[in-house]
């Protein structure tokens, strides 16, 4: 018997929801903000202590290293070696 492999999408990701993002410099961590019939925002926190949201298709491929939900993109190094450092005084 087959297994088949499912294909999980940024559009299946519940409110709330938690996943990495590639940003231009580096890997951060982002938050599900908000879902509407075409698009879903993402709020993103950055190293310097601002927020901000990007917009992404419901369509967007979701991959997994490990259980660890990263937002597909092409060409990209492995997260591990970018990922963003925050401020650890908070």
């Amino acid at each position: 018997m087959e297994s088949t492999e499912t294909r999980l999408t940024l559009g299946d990701f519940p409110l709330g929801g938690r996943l990495l993002v590639r940003s231009k410099k580096d890997w951060r961590v982002a938050v599900v903000s908000r879902k509407t019939d075409e698009f879903i925002s993402l709020s993103i926190a950055s190293p310097t202590g601002y927020n901000y949201r990007i917009r992404r298709t419901l369509e967007s491929e979701i991959t997994f290293d490990g259980r660890i939900p990263i937002l597909a993109k092409e060409e990209t190094e492995p997260w591990r070696e970018n990922f963003s450092s925050y401020d650890m005084r908070w």
